[in-house]
């Protein structure tokens, strides 16, 4: 009987042991951008994890990240929601919800999503950035360009390395009319990355305008 009870503990610490690590091979194939593979293993998680509610949160987060980068965004927003009926609290789903919703063209229902993930997260929660991103392109499609010029602000205080949201800043400032501004934005974009060729041009147009 002891022998038994011995074994069965192994049992389980070996197949708590190798679910963890599936856990941490999606989390790396979707890093890897691998997007594919990681869903696979994160929907064998959905399975493993079906009694334990936090494990199974964090293989939907992961599940629906490679989702939308894999470019399945109505599955994405499906995945998102079923995991929101476990917990609606989660800014992890609350924020790739969003992002779901705005490839589908779902502006209000996306914006709304990335104003509640701003609201709920941490300021330094990791997709922040992306979030204001979001919504200002959310505001560039709605022709809110002051509104856009607000979001893009924020993303590149945020995150001030990617030269291509210094450039949405930049065409947001530039249809809002405040040409300096957008000058500006264009310059800092064409530093991080001189072959930016729609910050070349959009910085072109802008200094035309003050000619």
């Amino acid at each position: 009987m002891k022998k038994v009870l011995i074994f069965t503990a192994l049992l389980a610490v070996m197949l708590t042991s190798l679910a963890a690590q599936q856990k941490e091979d999606a989390l790396v194939l979707y890093r890897n951008g691998n997007y594919a593979r990681a869903i696979q293993i994160c929907e064998q998680e959905l399975v493993t994890y079906a009694n334990s509610p936090s494990r199974l949160i964090d293989s939907y987060c992961v599940l629906c990240w490679s989702l939308v980068r894999n470019r399945q965004y109505s599955e994405a927003e499906q995945r998102t929601a079923e995991a929101r009926k476990i917990n609606s609290n989660d800014v992890r789903l609350i924020e790739i919800q969003g992002e779901a919703k705005f490839y589908l063209g779902k502006n209000s229902a996306a914006l709304e999503l990335f104003q509640n993930y701003i609201a709920a997260a941490p300021s330094t929660a990791a997709r922040i950035g992306n979030a204001y991103y979001y919504m200002g392109e959310i505001y560039v499609r709605q022709a809110k360009y002051q509104h856009a010029d607000i979001a893009f602000t924020a993303s590149v205080h945020t995150e001030p390395t990617v030269d291509y949201w210094w450039t949405r800043c930049g065409y947001a400032r530039e249809m809002a009319g405040s040409y300096q501004t957008a000058i500006d934005a264009y310059s800092k974009a064409l530093e991080l990355n001189p072959s930016q060729g729609d910050a070349a041009r959009g910085k072109e147009r802008c200094q035309s305008r003050l000619r």
